[in-house]
């Protein structure tokens, strides 16, 4: 017995380092990257998050569970806070999750009845709070970043995306009737782009200059919004269904879980694909 424990140990190790040696995307949703340089991929049918070093090399940082109401099972948004932490959405668990120093996730609003449904994107103010797109109640919320019971700040219809710029201004891409909006704190939810001019728009994300980029996965484009209109700046190939956009203060970074790929806006509003070595 001592024998086959053994064997089932160096089985199941050899296993898994054989599938990190294999590592491949499968539905990458959501782009972050950490001040060093560090790219996180959330990835919902892995389920969990695959880590990208600067060098370009592509590890498992953490695989969930495939069993249903646990941590990260259906992971869905990632973004970095004001310490330079990971943050990831689960809609499984219905909560925020922060890592520290180690792989571990820890909750922050602590789950069932602490006021987050179905988070679809997560922003961080120049306070450290956290604030969250909620599908489930159309609602934007707001989490301390201690941790704690998230609570209402603004009501939002179908709210996917959430970006705050250099001034703290809050965008949010929504599937309402307005589809791009911008709110401040203790101010009121305003249109920024009017009507519907987007497919189906995921997620947003503004640089440093103020200029908006919007991912619209069913009209496969890349939308810039220059602060008087919308414009198509990536149309068809590479994209097949453009989910996650993130600026990293230099470049736009763009994921696509159809095309199972990461890519980068150039300075020709072309998109080339970031290498993954395994």
């Amino acid at each position: 017995m001592r024998i086959f424990s053994l064997l089932v140990v160096v089985l199941g190790t050899l296993l898994s380092t054989a599938r990190v040696e294999a590592a491949e995307l499968q539905y990458p949703l959501a782009v972050a990257q950490t001040p060093d340089g560090t790219i996180y991929l959330a990835d919902r049918l892995l389920p969990g998050i695959w880590k990208i070093a600067p060098g370009g090399k592509l590890e498992l940082f953490f695989e969930a569970s495939k069993k249903f109401r646990t941590p990260l099972n259906a992971i869905r948004c990632l973004a970095v806070d004001k310490q330079g932490r990971l943050l990831a959405g689960d809609s499984s668990t219905r909560d925020i999750y922060r890592f520290d120093d180690g792989k571990t996730p820890t909750p922050l609003t602590k789950g069932e009845n602490a006021g987050i449904g179905i988070p679809m994107a997560i922003a961080v103010h120049s306070s450290g709070e956290i604030y969250v797109a909620d599908l489930e109640i159309h609602r934007i919320v707001k989490v301390p970043e201690a941790g704690g019971r998230a609570v209402d700040v603004a009501e939002v219809p179908a709210p996917r995306g959430l970006w705050f710029d250099a001034k703290d201004q809050l965008w949010i891409v929504s599937h309402g009737p307005d589809q791009v909006l911008k709110w401040t704190v203790g101010g009121k939810v305003e249109p920024v782009v009017k009507g519907r001019p987007f497919n189906f728009a995921h997620h947003i994300a503004v640089d440093g200059e103020g200029m908006a980029y919007i991912a619209d996965g069913y009209d496969k484009t890349l939308w810039k919004f220059n602060g008087t209109e919308v414009v198509k700046l990536v149309v068809g190939e590479p994209l097949v269904n453009p989910v996650g956009v993130f600026w990293t203060g230099e470049r736009l970074l763009v994921v696509d879980p159809r095309a199972k790929g990461l890519f980068f806006l150039t300075k020709e509003n072309t998109l080339e694909a970031i290498p993954l070595a395994q």
